[in-house]
């Protein structure tokens, strides 16, 4: 078995990073045949997604993203591709909500 881990900080607070995680969970299910639950709590929300092969959750809070999986044995070849694909989807979610300020700041 293979594990990957990722965490991503941010700037947006729980509201919107909840919209982020939420927007991740949908994309999950469409692209990747991802069966998820999202349970939002007063503090942090909590992103359940497994799949044949697939297991794991991504912890939402005012101030990270952290997502932790476990692939099997099968998937576990594919760990690198697999975490590149995750990454890219959550950075481009990320950067989306990023406020313009932020962003402009980014760029100097």
């Amino acid at each position: 078995m293979a594990d990957i881990h990722i965490e991503r900080k941010h700037s947006l607070g729980l509201l919107e990073a909840r919209k982020v995680a939420f927007k991740w969970a949908e994309m999950a299910e469409e692209k990747f045949d991802m069966e998820c639950t999202y349970e939002e709590g007063a503090s942090e929300d909590l992103v359940t997604f497994t799949r044949s092969g697939v297991s794991g959750e991504l912890k939402v809070t005012p101030d990270l993203l952290e997502l932790n999986a476990k692939l099997g044995f099968l998937l576990g070849a594919f760990k690198d591709k697999i975490e590149g694909e995750i990454v890219k989807n959550l950075d481009t979610l990320l950067a989306k909500k990023e406020p313009a300020a932020k962003k402009k700041s980014a760029a100097k």
